[in-house]
């Protein structure tokens, strides 16, 4: 299983420190990359990878 969802995951993770620790500009264009990131590791993640989000997403939301 290739693991190259991860790269975008780890730049995810590291824009995200960069957003809580920056209070100006460059802080929200790191906001809106990491949720593009995050949006891109998800559709290049392999499909077992995207059936056990799913199915965390469809059990939390039922204690909703």
């Amino acid at each position: 299983m290739p693991l190259f969802f991860l790269i975008t995951l780890g730049t995810g993770l590291a824009t995200t420190y960069l957003f809580k620790k920056s209070h100006d500009e460059i802080g929200y264009i790191a906001g809106i990359m990491t949720g593009i990131g995050f949006i891109i590791s998800l559709i290049i993640a392999p499909w077992q990878i995207q059936v056990l989000m799913l199915l965390l997403v469809l059990f939390s939301s039922k204690k909703f």
